[in-house]
This record gives structure tokens, C-alpha cells and sequence, in this order.
């Protein structure tokens, strides 16, 4: 109980005090006229009010991220509360403020553009393809899942509802950002935010006996924490699919200095989202053997409803199927819709008139149609790789921006590199990777981000010396 309160305490505490750090390295400028009111254009540049921004934000990158995450994650136990502090402040949050600001000062550009102008036009041609294969794949991901959901609660054909759930994501994809999104979004965000704070306290009040921090494996079957823990829980600690985010955001904002509150506080909530759930899910089945068998059963989404439903009554069963339909709704959409933005970005396509939109759409639509029809788990696997690997991608992409100003870049590298070591031990001994013994994954992993690291120190230092002679 002491380390899941004193892991929510270090969050708020990390927003306030190093939040304001990389706040302060940045330098928002609150004079500058951001794309929201330089480029007003009705559809995707529309000026909107903070609470608004925040709200969609948050719900953007968390969906059931941060819900169905931590319960995975939650089988190693109280290490996840270790991964969801320190990740989500010096790399999470990190991540999306940069990212989220980077896109700001280029007018909302997409995380591809932004790591091209950075790492080279070779980044940027390998990023525009990674970035829309993810957002596509998590679209899909967002569509099967609460199909599956609501097939199960109320009997409607899988493939009718895919259908509806696909023909709404058209909708809001094309639609002007303030006509759907703005307006339920923050709806949907202030009832996730309710539901993961009386999932909390509940499980405090009523005494369940969430596990402290101790030297120990808590998996049943012994699987290591690393760098398995790292890619289970990725939203709530960090996530590539963030840096595909921020920038819808970025094209809102009517001030810089919104940018801490918007991506950096937005990401601080969802991490404690995270820890309410893994704390709810290593305790509420009576430790992580409990929790293994529940997850055999059903997976996530029956975990939530039956923690939700016991914790909560009546009321929490209403707002876990919120969660596990609604939620993902939310995030699926907003995928298609940047992956659209991706691509018009890639061949300068203008997106005002409705048709233009509509032709970038369909393509996009037809291909996630079409991947509906593989197992859900194969495609979930692929995912969490991917978007870890688009977040250590942009990571390195913003520490490269730093160091061209002359700007302490070290804040961005260092989670960059431990980010490679993750990603590239995690493909090389994963079951759907290369299936390498783990005393030979993860020194080459540490090889190849201890040589990442010195290819950018090498390229990069020279640049950042010269920037801060030029200040």
C-alpha cells in the first residue's frame, strides 16, 4: 500500500518539479502565434480552449492503454510501479512534450516530418512508413476489440458491428476536429479519469492487499521483468503512438506556453491511471497467480469488468463497459485520422476540402478492413513492438532538435538510449521475434544502444557546441 500511494505522490511531484525542468530547457514562447491562429482553417487547425485540449489529449493516447497495460503488466508485480514512475517522468512525458512542442513550432507537422528535419531524409521515409503502419494497426486493434465486447454483451453479429464502429471512425476521420472529437472527448476523458480514481480509492478503502516493492519476480511463471515489463506496459510509462498524437493537439493550442499542461500533465495522468490499475489487478485476485488464471480466462477486458463491477457495483460495471467499448472507440479514431494527417504531410495534399480528406481516408479504411480478419493477438504483439519502437525513434529525433539549439539534449537522450536497449533486446528473445536466449538479447542490446549513443554524441555534441557558442 506505502509504495502504490508514495508511486502517485512521485508522479504529481514529477510534474511539478521536473515538468518545469524540461519546460524551462524548451522555452515556450508565450508571445508566438501558434498554427492554430496563424492557419485557422475549420478542420484539423482549430483553436480550442485548455480544458478541452487537455481532456482530448489525455483520452487520445490513454484509450484502454493505460487500463489494459498495467493489468498485463501487473503480473511482475510492484516492479510496475517502478517502470510507471520513472518511465512516465524522465521518458513518457519527456516524450510527448517535446514531440507535442516540436510539432507546435512546425506547425503541427506529424512525427515523421518532425524526424526527418532532424535525423535525416532516410529517418523520415522509414518513419512516415512505421508511423501509419502503427496508427493503422492500432485503429484495427480498436475496432475488433470492443466488436468482440459488445458481440459478447449483447449477441449483434461481430461483423455488423465492425461495421458500424468502422463507418463511425470514417466520420470523425474526415469530419472537422471540434465537431465530433471536441465535443465527446472530453466527455469520455473526465469519466475515464472518475472511473480509474474510484477504482482507487476503492481498493484502498476496502483493504485489498496491494503487494510493496521488493527485490522479487512476482510473475507465476518466472518470466523476466525485462525487457518484457518495458513493452507491456507502454502507455502509462511510454508510447510511440503518443508522438503520432501530440501533433493533432499541437495544431489546437492558442498558447506555447499550454504545451506542459496539454502533453506533459496529460501524461502524468495517464501514468497514475496505470498504477490505479496495476495496483487493482495484482491485489484484487489475491496476488499475480490469481490474476494469471483470470487473464487465461478472459483477458484484460473480463479482469477490468469483474474489478470494476466488485469494486465499484453497478455503477462501476456501467462505466468498465465505458472503458473497455468507449474508450478504445476514441483512441481508434483518432488513429485513422492521424494517420490521414501522416500522409497528406508526406505528399503536401491539402486537407480543407472534404473530398481531398475522403481520398486519403478510404485507401486507409479499405487496408484496416482488410486486417480485421487476423488473430487479435498476433496483431496486439506487433503493435506493442512497434510503438515502442516509434517512441525510442522520436525520442532520438528530439534530442537531435535540442542539441541543434544549444539545449540541454542529454533529457531526450538518455531515455532514448535506454528506450534501444528495450526495443532491441525485446525483438531479439521474443516469441515473435528472433527467439534468442536472453543472455545473448540483451548484451546486444546493450551494445547496439551503447553504439547508438555514441553515433549521436559524434554527430550531434559538435552541433550542440556550436549552438551554444552562437547564443
Amino acid at each position: 500500500m506505502i509504495s502504490f500511494i508514495a508511486s502517485i505522490i512521485a508522479l504529481v511531484v514529477g510534474y511539478m518539479i521536473y515538468g518545469k525542468v524540461v519546460e524551462k530547457v524548451f522555452d515556450p514562447d508565450p508571445n508566438s502565434l501558434t498554427p492554430a491562429k496563424r492557419l485557422e482553417d475549420g478542420v484539423d487547425y482549430v483553436e480550442m480552449d485548455i480544458k478541452k485540449t487537455f481532456l482530448i489529449q489525455f483520452l487520445n493516447i490513454a484509450g484502454t492503454g493505460p487500463i489494459f497495460g498495467a493489468v498485463a503488466g501487473a503480473m511482475w508485480g510492484p516492479a510496475a510501479f517502478i517502470w510507471i514512475v520513472f518511465g512516465c517522468i524522465f521518458a513518457g512525458a519527456v516524450h510527448d512534450y517535446l514531440i507535442g512542442m516540436m510539432s507546435l513550432r512546425r506547425d503541427g507537422a506529424s512525427v515523421a516530418e518532425l524526424v526527418g528535419e532532424n535525423l535525416g531524409n532516410g529517418a523520415k521515409q522509414l518513419m512516415r512508413v512505421f508511423s501509419v503502419v502503427l496508427l493503422v494497426l492500432v485503429g484495427v486493434v480498436f475496432v475488433t476489440s470492443p466488436a468482440a465486447i459488445l458481440n459478447d454483451l449483447t449477441g449483434i453479429d461481430k461483423l455488423v458491428l465492425i461495421g458500424i464502429i468502422i463507418a463511425y471512425y470514417l466520420v470523425a476521420t474526415v469530419l472537422p476536429i471540434d465537431k465530433v472529437i471536441g465535443k465527446i472527448y472530453p466527455i469520455f476523458g473526465v469519466a475515464l479519469l472518475i472511473m480509474a480514481v474510484g477504482i482507487g480509492f476503492g481498493i484502498v478503502i476496502q483493504g485489498y492487499d496491494i503487494p510493496e516493492i521488493a527485490f522479487h519476480n512476482f510473475h507465476p511463471k518466472g518470466q523476466s521483468v525485462f525487457p518484457y515489463l518495458c513493452i507491456s506496459i507502454a502507455c502509462g510509462a511510454i508510447s510511440g503512438f503518443h508522438a503520432t498524437q501530440s501533433p493533432m493537439m499541437a495544431r489546437c493550442l492558442g498558447n506555447e506556453t499550454q504545451g506542459r499542461k496539454v502533453f506533459y500533465g496529460a501524461m502524468i495522468c495517464e501514468g497514475v491511471v496505470a498504477l490505479i490499475w496495476a495496483a487493482a489487478a495484482m491485489s484484487f485476485f489475491g496476488g499475480t497467480p490469481g490474476l494469471g488464471v483470470a487473464l487465461s480466462k478472459g483477458g484484460a477486458a473480463v479482469v477490468v469488468n469483474k474489478i470494476s463491477g466488485t469494486v465499484l457495483g453497478k455503477v462501476g460495471g456501467a462505466l468498465a463497459i465505458l472503458g473497455v467499448v468507449a474508450c478504445p472507440i476514441t483512441s481508434g479514431d483518432t488513429a485513422f485520422r492521424s494517420a490521414r494527417l501522416t500522409i497528406a504531410d508526406a505528399i503536401g495534399y491539402k486537407q480543407g476540402p472534404v473530398a481531398n480528406r475522403f481520398i486519403v481516408a478510404i485507401p486507409l479504411f479499405a487496408i484496416g478492413v482488410a486486417l480485421c480478419f487476423i488473430d487479435f493477438n498476433i496483431l496486439w504483439r506487433y503493435f506493442s513492438w512497434s510503438n515502442q519502437t516509434l517512441a525510442t525513434i522520436a525520442l532520438w529525433a528530439a534530442a537531435a532538435y535540442l542539441a541543434k539549439l544549444g539545449k540541454a539534449y542529454l533529457m531526450a537522450a538518455i531515455p532514448a538510449t535506454f528506450m534501444t536497449v528495450v526495443v532491441t533486446s525485446y525483438i531479439l528473445i521474443a516469441p515473435e521475434g528472433f527467439k534468442m536466449s536472453e543472455s545473448i538479447g540483451n548484451p546486444v542490446g546493450l551494445v547496439v544502444a551503447a553504439i547508438s549513443a555514441i553515433a549521436f554524441y559524434v554527430k550531434f555534441n559538435p552541433i550542440y557546441k556550436k549552438a551554444v557558442e552562437n547564443k
